[in-house]
C-alpha cells in the first residue's frame, strides 16, 4: 500500500505568497495601518510573477487581514475579535440552516453568555453607559412594525450592554451570535403585543444595570430570555 502521509504536496506559489505575508504581519514586519508593498515590490522581494501575487492578496483581503482599495494603497487591518469571528459566518449560517438543533445549542449559549455578562456589565455600569441604552431602547421602539429594523435594533442593544463588560470577545460573540440567531429567525421576531414586552424588559434590565444592581440585573435578563424562548418555540408550534 502506498504511504500517502509520507508524500511532500507543493504549496501553490500564491499560498506561498499568502504565508510569507501573514508571517511580516504576524512579526510585526506589517502593523495595523501600513501600506501594503506594491505588487511589483512584492513580486522581486518573493521571485514570483504578478498572478501569484495578486491571488494572495485576495485570499489577504478575504481573511479581513488587508483592504484592497482599487487606485489607491492596500493597507493593513486591524486585527480584532471582529474580524476574526466574520470568518466563520457564512460556515456559521450554513450550520444553522442545515441543522436545526444547532439553532437550539445557540439559544442555549446564547442564555449562559448574557446571564454572565449582565452581571460583570452591572458591576461596571456607569451613568454613560445606562443612558445609551435608555437610547437604544426609544430607538428600537420607533421602529414597532418593522421586524428588520426591529431585529438589528434589539442586536444593538444587546451588544452596547455587552460592551460595558470592556470585553472585547464578549462584545463580538454577542454581536455575531444574536445576528445569526435573529436572521434565523427573522419571520418570528414580530408578534402582536409582544414587541412592546421586549421594550418593558430591556428597561427594566436597564434599571438595574443604572443602580449596579448585579443580582436584579441578572434576574431580569433571564426573565428576557426565559420569555424569549418561550416566543421562539410557540411561534414555531404555530
Amino acid at each position: 500500500m502506498e504511504d500517502t502521509e509520507s508524500k511532500i504536496v507543493r504549496m501553490k506559489l500564491s499560498d506561498q505568497v499568502f504565508e510569507r505575508l501573514r508571517e511580516m504581519i504576524a512579526g510585526g514586519e506589517l502593523s495595523a495601518g501600513d501600506v501594503v508593498p506594491s505588487e511589483r515590490a512584492l513580486m522581486e522581494r518573493f521571485g514570483v510573477g504578478r498572478p501569484a501575487v495578486r491571488e494572495a492578496l485576495q485570499a489577504m483581503q478575504g481573511k479581513g487581514l488587508i483592504t484592497i482599495t482599487h487606485g489607491g494603497r492596500s493597507r493593513v487591518n486591524a486585527l480584532t475579535a471582529g474580524v476574526a469571528f466574520k470568518q466563520v459566518d457564512d460556515i456559521a449560517k450554513l450550520l444553522l440552516s442545515k441543522e436545526p438543533a444547532n439553532v437550539e445549542h445557540l439559544k442555549q449559549v446564547r442564555f449562559i453568555l448574557e446571564l454572565g455578562t449582565v452581571r460583570i456589565a452591572a458591576q461596571k455600569c456607569t451613568s454613560k453607559d445606562a443612558d445609551d441604552l435608555a437610547t437604544l431602547i426609544e430607538a428600537q421602539r420607533a421602529h414597532l412594525g418593522d421586524a428588520e429594523a426591529f431585529m438589528k435594533s434589539d442586536v444593538a442593544f444587546h451588544t452596547r450592554l455587552a460592551a460595558i463588560s470592556a470585553n472585547p470577545l464578549i462584545q463580538s460573540i454577542t454581536e455575531m451570535m444574536l445576528t445569526w440567531l435573529f436572521e434565523y429567525h427573522s419571520s418570528l421576531l414580530l408578534w402582536s403585543g409582544r414587541e412592546e414586552t421586549t421594550l418593558i424588559e430591556h428597561a427594566a434590565i436597564v434599571d438595574c444595570l443604572r443602580s449596579n444592581e448585579e443580582a436584579a440585573a441578572a434576574s431580569a435578563m433571564e426573565d428576557h430570555l426565559n420569555r424569549s424562548k418561550s416566543n421562539f418555540s410557540s411561534a414555531v408550534k404555530e
